[in-house]
Protein backbone atom coordinates (compact mmCIF):
# COMPACT_ATOMS: atom_id res chain seq x y z
CA UNK A 1 0.00 0.00 0.00
CA UNK A 2 1.79 3.26 -0.76
CA UNK A 3 1.10 6.98 0.46
CA UNK A 4 -1.26 7.78 -2.15
CA UNK A 5 -4.01 5.01 -0.87
CA UNK A 6 -3.94 6.21 2.59
CA UNK A 7 -2.93 9.77 2.40
CA UNK A 8 -6.80 10.85 3.72
CA UNK A 9 -6.48 8.65 6.51
CA UNK A 10 -6.90 10.60 10.14
CA UNK A 11 -4.20 11.08 12.21
CA UNK A 12 -3.83 11.28 16.25
CA UNK A 13 -4.87 7.40 16.62
CA UNK A 14 -3.72 6.31 19.73
CA UNK A 15 -4.24 2.53 20.38
CA UNK A 16 -3.72 0.91 24.06
CA UNK A 17 -4.40 -2.44 26.18
CA UNK A 18 -6.77 -1.94 28.37
CA UNK A 19 -6.66 -3.98 31.77
CA UNK A 20 -8.83 -6.90 30.82
CA UNK A 21 -6.70 -7.34 27.77
CA UNK A 22 -8.72 -5.71 25.31
CA UNK A 23 -6.99 -3.66 22.59
CA UNK A 24 -8.35 -0.21 22.60
CA UNK A 25 -8.23 2.64 20.39
CA UNK A 26 -8.35 6.65 21.24
CA UNK A 27 -8.21 9.25 18.11
CA UNK A 28 -10.38 10.48 15.62
CA UNK A 29 -10.41 8.45 12.76
CA UNK A 30 -13.00 6.68 10.22
CA UNK A 31 -11.16 4.36 8.05
CA UNK A 32 -12.14 0.56 7.48
CA UNK A 33 -8.92 -0.39 9.57
CA UNK A 34 -6.86 0.32 12.58
CA UNK A 35 -2.77 1.08 11.82
CA UNK A 36 -0.46 1.43 14.86
CA UNK A 37 3.57 1.80 14.41
CA UNK A 38 5.61 -0.53 15.84
CA UNK A 39 6.75 1.50 18.57
CA UNK A 40 3.05 1.65 19.62
CA UNK A 41 2.45 -2.30 19.00
CA UNK A 42 5.40 -2.69 21.11
CA UNK A 43 3.60 -0.34 23.86
CA UNK A 44 0.05 -2.60 24.07
CA UNK A 45 2.19 -5.54 24.78
CA UNK A 46 5.11 -4.25 26.87
CA UNK A 47 7.97 -5.59 25.03
CA UNK A 48 10.71 -4.05 23.54
CA UNK A 49 10.36 -2.65 19.75
CA UNK A 50 13.13 -5.13 18.21
CA UNK A 51 10.70 -8.05 19.75
CA UNK A 52 7.92 -6.61 17.74
CA UNK A 53 10.29 -5.97 14.29
CA UNK A 54 11.11 -10.10 14.92
CA UNK A 55 7.51 -10.90 14.82
CA UNK A 56 6.56 -8.86 11.75
CA UNK A 57 9.57 -10.44 9.65
CA UNK A 58 8.23 -13.92 11.08
CA UNK A 59 5.04 -13.34 10.34
CA UNK A 60 5.20 -12.07 6.97
CA UNK A 61 7.93 -14.89 6.33
CA UNK A 62 5.12 -17.57 7.33
CA UNK A 63 2.54 -16.15 5.18
CA UNK A 64 0.16 -15.67 7.98
CA UNK A 65 -0.74 -12.42 6.27
CA UNK A 66 0.08 -9.95 3.15
CA UNK A 67 2.68 -7.42 3.84
CA UNK A 68 0.88 -5.70 0.74
CA UNK A 69 -2.71 -5.18 2.56
CA UNK A 70 -1.43 -4.81 6.06
CA UNK A 71 1.55 -2.26 5.61
CA UNK A 72 1.55 0.87 4.80
CA UNK A 73 3.38 4.28 4.46
CA UNK A 74 2.29 7.40 6.69
CA UNK A 75 3.94 10.54 6.39
CA UNK A 76 4.58 11.63 10.15
CA UNK A 77 5.48 15.72 11.17
CA UNK A 78 8.03 15.60 13.87
CA UNK A 79 10.18 17.95 16.13
CA UNK A 80 13.31 17.94 15.60
CA UNK A 81 15.47 20.87 17.45
CA UNK A 82 13.68 24.00 16.02
CA UNK A 83 12.14 22.45 12.85
CA UNK A 84 9.39 20.03 11.78
CA UNK A 85 10.82 17.40 9.75
CA UNK A 86 8.49 14.85 7.89
CA UNK A 87 9.61 11.53 7.28
CA UNK A 88 7.79 8.40 6.43
CA UNK A 89 6.78 5.45 8.98
CA UNK A 90 5.69 2.53 8.40
CA UNK A 91 2.01 1.09 9.88
CA UNK A 92 0.67 -1.99 10.52
CA UNK A 93 -2.85 -2.97 10.73
CA UNK A 94 -4.76 -4.81 12.64
CA UNK A 95 -4.39 -7.88 11.44
CA UNK A 96 -0.69 -7.54 12.37
CA UNK A 97 -1.57 -6.28 15.98
CA UNK A 98 -3.50 -9.42 16.77
CA UNK A 99 -1.14 -11.78 14.91
CA UNK A 100 1.73 -10.12 17.39
CA UNK A 101 -0.19 -10.52 20.07
CA UNK A 102 -0.43 -13.95 19.54
CA UNK A 103 3.26 -14.52 19.52
CA UNK A 104 4.37 -12.39 21.76
CA UNK A 105 5.53 -13.59 25.16
CA UNK A 106 4.35 -11.00 28.16
CA UNK A 107 2.30 -10.39 30.85
CA UNK A 108 -0.25 -8.22 28.61
CA UNK A 109 0.21 -10.26 25.50
CA UNK A 110 -1.61 -13.03 28.23
CA UNK A 111 -4.04 -10.95 28.75
CA UNK A 112 -4.41 -9.83 25.32
CA UNK A 113 -4.58 -14.13 24.32
CA UNK A 114 -7.31 -14.62 27.75
CA UNK A 115 -9.50 -11.37 26.40
CA UNK A 116 -9.81 -12.56 22.48
CA UNK A 117 -10.38 -16.45 23.49
CA UNK A 118 -13.42 -15.27 25.34
CA UNK A 119 -14.20 -12.87 22.72
CA UNK A 120 -14.21 -15.58 19.99
CA UNK A 121 -15.96 -18.50 22.57
CA UNK A 122 -18.76 -16.20 22.66
CA UNK A 123 -18.98 -15.62 19.33
CA UNK A 124 -19.12 -19.76 18.54
CA UNK A 125 -21.69 -20.06 21.59
CA UNK A 126 -23.55 -17.02 21.31
CA UNK A 127 -23.74 -16.13 18.12
CA UNK A 128 -22.87 -12.03 19.27
CA UNK A 129 -20.64 -9.98 21.01
CA UNK A 130 -21.31 -6.74 22.45
CA UNK A 131 -18.80 -4.04 22.42
CA UNK A 132 -19.67 -0.53 24.33
CA UNK A 133 -17.18 1.42 23.03
CA UNK A 134 -17.95 0.90 19.50
CA UNK A 135 -21.61 1.66 20.01
CA UNK A 136 -21.17 3.85 22.65
CA UNK A 137 -23.54 6.58 21.19
CA UNK A 138 -26.47 4.10 21.05
CA UNK A 139 -25.66 1.91 23.94
CA UNK A 140 -27.54 3.60 26.59
CA UNK A 141 -30.55 3.63 24.55
CA UNK A 142 -29.70 0.09 22.97
CA UNK A 143 -30.19 -1.28 26.86
CA UNK A 144 -33.01 0.73 27.47
CA UNK A 145 -34.72 -0.79 24.26
CA UNK A 146 -34.02 -4.64 24.98
CA UNK A 147 -35.81 -3.56 28.87
CA UNK A 148 -38.57 -2.54 26.95
CA UNK A 149 -38.98 -5.41 25.02
CA UNK A 150 -38.76 -8.00 28.79
CA UNK A 151 -41.37 -5.90 29.60
CA UNK A 152 -43.42 -7.54 27.02
CA UNK A 153 -42.16 -10.73 28.75
CA UNK A 154 -43.88 -12.34 31.50
CA UNK A 155 -41.77 -14.06 34.66
CA UNK A 156 -39.76 -17.19 33.87
CA UNK A 157 -39.93 -17.01 29.90
CA UNK A 158 -38.85 -19.11 27.51
CA UNK A 159 -37.42 -16.28 25.23
CA UNK A 160 -34.24 -16.56 25.51
CA UNK A 161 -31.62 -13.41 25.45
CA UNK A 162 -30.52 -14.62 21.52
CA UNK A 163 -33.81 -14.48 20.66
CA UNK A 164 -34.63 -11.06 21.42
CA UNK A 165 -31.20 -10.10 20.08
CA UNK A 166 -32.30 -11.55 16.99
CA UNK A 167 -35.47 -9.06 17.26
CA UNK A 168 -33.06 -5.95 17.73
CA UNK A 169 -32.00 -6.79 14.77
CA UNK A 170 -34.84 -7.46 13.10
CA UNK A 171 -35.86 -3.53 13.88
CA UNK A 172 -32.81 -2.15 12.43
CA UNK A 173 -33.33 1.25 12.40
CA UNK A 174 -36.66 1.68 13.47
CA UNK A 175 -35.63 -0.28 16.80
CA UNK A 176 -35.41 2.48 18.64
CA UNK A 177 -39.20 3.58 17.85
CA UNK A 178 -39.64 1.04 20.47
CA UNK A 179 -39.98 3.89 23.05
CA UNK A 180 -43.79 3.59 21.87
CA UNK A 181 -43.96 0.80 23.60
CA UNK A 182 -44.19 3.08 27.25
CA UNK A 183 -45.99 5.59 25.03
CA UNK A 184 -48.54 2.69 23.59
CA UNK A 185 -47.98 4.48 20.21
CA UNK A 186 -47.24 1.55 18.10
CA UNK A 187 -48.90 1.71 14.26
CA UNK A 188 -53.03 1.10 14.39
CA UNK A 189 -52.89 0.64 10.73
CA UNK A 190 -51.29 -1.14 8.22
CA UNK A 191 -50.11 0.46 4.39
CA UNK A 192 -51.09 -1.59 1.83
CA UNK A 193 -54.71 -1.42 0.76
CA UNK A 194 -55.85 -3.98 -1.86
CA UNK A 195 -58.40 -6.30 -2.44
CA UNK A 196 -57.38 -9.78 -0.98
CA UNK A 197 -59.49 -13.06 -1.48
CA UNK A 198 -58.62 -15.86 0.61
CA UNK A 199 -60.37 -19.34 0.57
CA UNK A 200 -60.65 -21.20 3.24
CA UNK A 201 -60.23 -24.28 2.04
CA UNK A 202 -56.98 -23.18 0.64
CA UNK A 203 -55.72 -22.29 4.15
CA UNK A 204 -56.75 -25.40 5.11
CA UNK A 205 -55.09 -27.36 2.02
CA UNK A 206 -51.94 -25.10 2.89
CA UNK A 207 -51.66 -26.26 6.48
CA UNK A 208 -52.46 -29.94 5.68
CA UNK A 209 -49.12 -29.81 3.48
CA UNK A 210 -47.25 -27.87 6.27
CA UNK A 211 -48.89 -30.77 8.63
CA UNK A 212 -47.78 -33.65 6.25
CA UNK A 213 -44.06 -31.98 5.83
CA UNK A 214 -43.76 -31.63 10.43
CA UNK A 215 -44.71 -34.97 10.52
CA UNK A 216 -42.58 -36.04 8.08
CA UNK A 217 -39.38 -34.56 9.62
CA UNK A 218 -40.43 -35.67 12.93
CA UNK A 219 -41.40 -32.54 14.49
CA UNK A 220 -45.06 -33.35 14.89
CA UNK A 221 -47.61 -36.28 15.32
CA UNK A 222 -51.53 -36.48 14.10
CA UNK A 223 -52.60 -33.99 17.08
CA UNK A 224 -50.29 -31.00 15.24
CA UNK A 225 -52.57 -29.18 13.85
CA UNK A 226 -55.51 -30.65 14.33
CA UNK A 227 -58.69 -28.51 15.39
CA UNK A 228 -60.47 -28.90 18.69
CA UNK A 229 -63.72 -27.86 16.84
CA UNK A 230 -64.82 -27.86 13.30
CA UNK A 231 -64.18 -25.23 11.22
CA UNK A 232 -62.40 -23.13 14.36
CA UNK A 233 -59.84 -21.77 11.35
CA UNK A 234 -62.51 -20.73 9.16
CA UNK A 235 -63.42 -18.68 12.14
CA UNK A 236 -60.39 -16.81 12.51
CA UNK A 237 -60.06 -16.42 8.97
CA UNK A 238 -63.72 -15.49 9.05
CA UNK A 239 -62.63 -13.20 12.15
CA UNK A 240 -60.23 -11.12 10.08
CA UNK A 241 -61.64 -10.78 6.94
CA UNK A 242 -65.01 -9.04 9.08
CA UNK A 243 -66.93 -5.77 7.93
CA UNK A 244 -69.03 -4.04 10.51
CA UNK A 245 -71.70 -1.70 8.44
CA UNK A 246 -69.84 -2.30 5.02
CA UNK A 247 -66.22 -1.55 6.57
CA UNK A 248 -63.52 -3.98 7.23
CA UNK A 249 -62.80 -4.34 10.88
CA UNK A 250 -58.78 -4.28 9.80
CA UNK A 251 -58.78 -2.78 6.45
CA UNK A 252 -55.01 -3.51 4.98
CA UNK A 253 -53.10 -6.36 4.35
CA UNK A 254 -50.68 -6.13 7.19
CA UNK A 255 -52.95 -5.60 9.87
CA UNK A 256 -55.13 -8.93 8.82
CA UNK A 257 -52.04 -10.57 8.78
CA UNK A 258 -50.68 -9.51 12.08
CA UNK A 259 -54.04 -10.70 13.82
CA UNK A 260 -54.39 -14.13 11.36
CA UNK A 261 -51.23 -14.68 13.49
CA UNK A 262 -52.03 -13.40 17.06
CA UNK A 263 -55.43 -15.02 16.88
CA UNK A 264 -54.35 -18.60 16.14
CA UNK A 265 -51.78 -18.44 18.57
CA UNK A 266 -54.14 -17.42 21.21
CA UNK A 267 -57.14 -18.72 20.62
CA UNK A 268 -55.58 -22.41 20.36
CA UNK A 269 -57.56 -23.78 17.23
CA UNK A 270 -55.71 -26.69 17.37
CA UNK A 271 -54.68 -29.65 19.98
CA UNK A 272 -51.11 -29.12 18.97
CA UNK A 273 -48.96 -26.27 17.26
CA UNK A 274 -50.66 -23.29 17.53
CA UNK A 275 -47.57 -21.57 17.63
CA UNK A 276 -46.06 -23.05 14.57
CA UNK A 277 -49.39 -22.98 12.23
CA UNK A 278 -49.87 -19.61 13.59
CA UNK A 279 -46.43 -18.14 11.72
CA UNK A 280 -46.85 -20.80 9.07
CA UNK A 281 -50.47 -19.07 8.60
CA UNK A 282 -48.73 -15.69 8.93
CA UNK A 283 -46.19 -15.90 6.01
CA UNK A 284 -48.76 -17.79 3.62
CA UNK A 285 -51.49 -15.23 3.85
CA UNK A 286 -48.46 -12.20 3.40
CA UNK A 287 -46.86 -14.23 0.27
CA UNK A 288 -51.00 -15.05 -0.70
CA UNK A 289 -51.76 -11.22 -0.87
CA UNK A 290 -48.33 -10.53 -2.98
CA UNK A 291 -46.50 -8.49 -0.10
CA UNK A 292 -42.52 -8.72 -0.09
CA UNK A 293 -41.89 -9.24 3.56
CA UNK A 294 -38.45 -11.89 3.64
CA UNK A 295 -36.24 -8.74 3.83
CA UNK A 296 -38.54 -7.30 7.28
CA UNK A 297 -38.83 -10.92 9.00
CA UNK A 298 -36.16 -12.91 9.15
CA UNK A 299 -37.21 -16.50 10.54
CA UNK A 300 -35.31 -15.47 13.63
CA UNK A 301 -37.82 -12.51 14.24
CA UNK A 302 -40.69 -14.50 13.32
CA UNK A 303 -39.62 -17.43 15.89
CA UNK A 304 -39.41 -14.85 18.63
CA UNK A 305 -42.68 -12.26 17.82
CA UNK A 306 -44.67 -15.73 18.33
CA UNK A 307 -43.27 -16.12 21.45
CA UNK A 308 -43.85 -12.81 22.35
CA UNK A 309 -47.79 -13.23 21.54
CA UNK A 310 -47.80 -16.75 23.05
CA UNK A 311 -46.50 -15.42 26.53
CA UNK A 312 -48.23 -12.17 26.35
CA UNK A 313 -51.35 -11.12 28.77
CA UNK A 314 -54.53 -10.32 26.95
CA UNK A 315 -54.17 -6.59 27.79
CA UNK A 316 -51.09 -6.31 25.58
CA UNK A 317 -52.97 -7.55 22.64
CA UNK A 318 -52.57 -4.48 20.15
CA UNK A 319 -49.29 -3.58 21.56
CA UNK A 320 -48.31 -6.75 20.05
CA UNK A 321 -50.32 -6.25 17.54
CA UNK A 322 -48.62 -2.89 16.93
CA UNK A 323 -44.89 -4.97 17.19
CA UNK A 324 -45.60 -6.92 13.86
CA UNK A 325 -46.94 -4.11 11.91
CA UNK A 326 -43.64 -2.25 13.02
CA UNK A 327 -42.05 -5.13 11.58
CA UNK A 328 -43.93 -4.78 8.33
CA UNK A 329 -43.45 -0.86 7.93
CA UNK A 330 -39.54 -1.50 8.15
Amino acid sequence: MNKKDIKNTKKDLVIYQAKNGAIEFRGDFSSENIWGTQKQIAEVFGVERSVITKHIKNIFKDGEVAKKATCAIFAQVQKEGNRKVTRDVEYYNLDIILAVGYRTNSSKAIEFRKWSSDILKQHITKGYVFNKKVIKNNYDDFLDAVQKIQKILPNKSIVKAQDVLELVKAFADTWFSLESYDKDSFPKKGFTKKKVTIQADDLYNAVAEFKKDQIKRKLATDLFAQEKNKKALEGILGNVFQSVFSQDVYGTVEERASHLLYFIIKNHPFNDGNKRTGAFTFVWFLNKSGIDFKNKITPEALTTITLLIAESKPKDKERMIGLVLLLLKK
